[in-house]
């Protein structure tokens, strides 16, 4: 009986063993047989990627390229095809004008030339009949028309195994060391969905067990699908394109945020001094200017200066502590409680003048009025202290603390915009959005969803629900004040003629003496608002000066564009 028993144990073990063995090889078959097959061309095979990154694109919200993807002409070279190479330098550096000792070292591996080509340029290789040399379209990540760069981010190789190890185990994705990978922005926060595998296009010549190619057979292109992912974004290119050149124009730091009033889409973000994703490390400027330049303003917080006087308004109104009648005196620069910018003094003024002119004294007394404990809790409420962006995940800023207002001595400066209360453009942005939206706050969204080439969703980030956060009443009141700032008070160089504009003018001192970060937001038209803008100049005038041009500007540009 025992020795049955070991005969039965021994077949039950050879059968499992063959199980195991044949469901490898099924497996092997059926689901691994595509990567295995790529993985034997490969190795019999010398290839050369026809893009310069694999990776799934960035779009905006009409499937326009934010990074300016593009295909055009390179020469692709196999060296072994090439039978006089030093000769073949030569005439490929007088057809491109380029110097022959630059050409000759990248005639020496496979790989694709640097060099841009014209038509005729193309027309002159091909007639070389070169076997080696091959014309054909590149696809090229970055071109002249890159947008958004503090938004969309930039690439970096991998550099130590810590960080292959990390890319490999939260990516589920092939890397390897030298990779490029994205270091900021969506390119990083995406890399999992944008990181491809292998080009979708490719030079492939076959090669013998020595490694050089087979005579007889030419190089070909093939065409492969990929398991990357395209990140579709609520940006407007064209608009977004509009801000950068009024940045570009008046090249001070500062920020734009630009929204949807009725969705809270982001529709452009642009923050200067800009750089080229293509090239991060030559627009840096030198050692040390990494951080500068890579400092994205949109996000970062300030003190808003009068902008908080929006804040303080709504508050008084909710709370029934005062009304557009209501009057305070202001006492100029002698003015017992804190200075005004109007020297002699605004006399007795009510809460409408009082915001068009941006009068200190009354705002600081009519804070009092509210009272620190009203003023922090009712900034909350407006969704001031939430720094979500939909879509966007960046690290959040434990400065912004809006109990901080009812520390002693800090309600008059608060109430000013100044001392502990710090905001971002766009969470100003979205302030100014939820009052042109009859008092409903939209949380800003800048991602929509992942998806294939071929349509397939992967994820999706809908809209917030929209949350009353100010009476109707009230936002429609804020409204009217915001008028009287551009029709005749300080931000009166804000005003769009084509439908008229409305917002509120913010000179925050920085702490450095005769530095001050001037703002404007606001929105337009009138009529059924539309867009949302925030400014933000650093070290500059006043916010009516140094802000409110760039916005009557940027509104101008996106009319414009609107009627096109």
């Amino acid at each position: 009986m025992a020795h049955h028993r070991r005969v039965y144990l021994m077949l039950a073990g050879f059968i499992l063993v063959a199980a195991l063995t044949g469901g490898r090889l099924v497996m092997l078959q059926l689901g691994e047989h595509a990567d295995l097959a790529l993985a034997a061309s490969a190795q019999n095979s010398i290839e050369v990627s026809l893009e310069e990154y694999p990776r799934g694109r960035i779009l905006d919200r009409n499937g326009q390229s934010l990074t300016g993807t593009y295909s055009t002409d390179r020469i692709v070279v196999v060296p072994h095809y090439i039978a006089e190479p030093e000769l073949m330098a030569r005439t490929l550096a007088r057809i491109l004008e380029v110097d022959a000792a630059d050409v000759a070292p990248r005639l020496e591996v496979p790989g694709v030339l640097p060099y841009p080509l014209s038509p005729e340029q193309s027309n002159l290789i091909r007639g070389l009949r070169s076997r080696g040399l091959l014309v054909v379209p590149v696809m090229l990540r970055y071109g002249d028309q890159a947008l958004a760069p503090h938004i969309t981010g930039h690439l970096g190789k991998i550099y130590s195994d810590q960080e292959l190890h990390e890319l490999r185990t939260a990516g589920g994705r092939g890397y390897r060391l030298d990779d490029w990978v994205g270091k900021t922005g969506v390119e990083r926060l995406y890399e999992r969905y944008l990181h491809g595998e292998r080009p979708t296009a490719l030079v492939r010549t076959y090669r013998d067990a020595t490694g050089r190619p087979l005579p007889g057979l030419d190089m070909v292109v093939e065409q492969r699908d990929d398991v990357r992912a395209d990140i579709i974004l609520t940006l407007d290119a064209e608009i977004q394109r509009a801000v950068e050149e009024v940045l570009a124009a008046n090249p001070q730091r500062g920020a734009v945020v630009v929204s949807d009033v009725k969705t809270g889409d982001i529709v452009a973000a642009a923050s200067y001094p800009n750089y080229a994703a293509s090239d991060p490390v030559a627009s840096t400027g030198g050692e040390g200017a990494e951080a500068e330049i890579f400092f994205d303003r949109t996000l970062a917080l300030y003190q808003p200066g009068s902008i908080f006087k929006i804040v303080v308004a709504a508050a008084a109104l909710e709370a029934a502590v005062a009304d557009l009648e209501t009057t305070f005196t202001c006492g100029g620069k002698k003015d017992p409680l804190i200075t005004c910018w109007h020297t002699d003094g605004h006399a007795d003024i009510n809460l409408a003048r009082a915001f068009a002119e941006s009068c200190n004294p009354f705002f600081a007394k009519l804070g009092l009025a509210v009272g620190a404990q009203t003023l922090a809790e009712y900034a909350v409420s407006l969704g001031l202290s939430d720094q979500t962006i939909i879509g966007y995940q960046y690290e959040r800023d434990m400065r912004q603390n809006f109990d901080l207002i009812k520390e002693p001595y800090n309600l008059v400066n608060a109430s000013l915009g100044q001392g502990p209360v710090l905001l971002s453009p766009v969470q100003v942005n979205a302030l100014v959005a939820a009052i042109a939206n009859d008092g409903v706050y939209h949380t800003p969204r800048l991602v929509s969803r992942v998806q294939r080439s071929s349509g397939e969703v992967l994820l999706e980030f809908p809209f917030a629900e929209p949350e009353p956060v100010m009476k109707e009443e009230t936002a429609q009141l804020m409204r009217r004040l915001m008028e009287m700032v551009t029709q005749d008070g300080q931000g009166v160089l804000a005003y769009f003629n084509d439908g008229g504009s409305a917002g509120k003018t913010g000179s925050a001192e920085t702490g450095v003496t005769g530095q001050i970060n001037a703002w404007f937001a606001g929105y337009f038209p009138l009529d059924s608002p539309r867009y949302a803008i925030t400014i933000l100049v650093e070290e500059g005038v006043s916010g009516g000066v140094s802000a409110a041009p760039l916005f009557r500007e940027i509104a101008s540009q996106i009319n414009a564009l609107q009627l096109q």
